[in-house]
């Protein structure tokens, strides 16, 4: 009896088509180039996120602004005035407060506040060096007298006196530095520029106004 022979033959694919070695590495390349691309769109973005990131730090953060400086509300303690001297003398207490916006501490020489009508000196408080710290208001309390003593004569005064109210300036600027990130220091001034009205009659303080 003749001795059957079988052949085998190579199993075809399920789809019915054999890859190539070539399409296979065509295959390789394209996944590795679509990888490439997604990796380079996360660093894009990453930077993009970075630059924003900064961009809002720089506006915010490291922006740094002058502090102000303000009076609170007075108490007066004592006024008194002589209109047909004319004369006036006044004491009373207040709070300076040196409002600081910035992202670190405002460190601050120390300085005067300076009490004045019609542009001359009738008293004048000493403001200590100290420090308002990030994103605070440094309160200090103070007692003021002033008085006509050192005024040089004025036409004016005696009506001002008469029509029963007396208005006064105050004034001060601080030299100091807004510290940000332990690094940075920039030099600040703080300023203050306000408007006392005094009612002669109630002895009371009719207006404070700062700017």
């Amino acid at each position: 009896m003749a001795e059957e022979t079988h052949q085998a033959y190579p199993i075809a694919p399920a789809n019915g088509y054999a890859r190539s070695d070539g399409e296979s590495l065509v295959s390789e390349d394209e996944l590795k180039r679509k990888k490439r691309i997604k990796l380079f769109t996360y660093i894009g973005i990453f930077i993009v996120f970075q630059i924003i990131v900064m961009t809002v730090f720089g506006l915010t953060v490291m922006k740094v602004k002058t502090p102000k400086a303000r009076l609170s509300e007075i108490n007066i303690q004592s006024l008194n005035s002589v209109p047909a001297t004319p004369s006036f003398d006044a004491t009373f207490t207040t709070q300076i407060r040196i409002k600081n916006t910035n992202w670190g501490p405002y460190k601050f020489n120390a300085g005067t506040a300076t009490f004045l009508y019609q542009g001359a000196t009738i008293g004048q408080v000493v403001i200590p060096k100290s420090k308002a710290k990030m994103r605070s208001t440094k309160k200090l309390n103070v007692e003021v007298a002033v008085n006509t003593n050192a005024l040089p004569s004025s036409s004016t005064l005696g009506s001002e006196l008469s029509s029963g109210v007396l208005t006064l300036t105050s004034q001060v600027q601080l030299k100091g530095k807004v510290e940000l990130m332990l690094i940075m220091k920039k030099n600040k001034n703080a300023a203050m520029d306000c408007t006392i009205a005094f009612d002669l009659s109630t002895k009371t303080v009719k207006t404070l106004q700062c700017k």
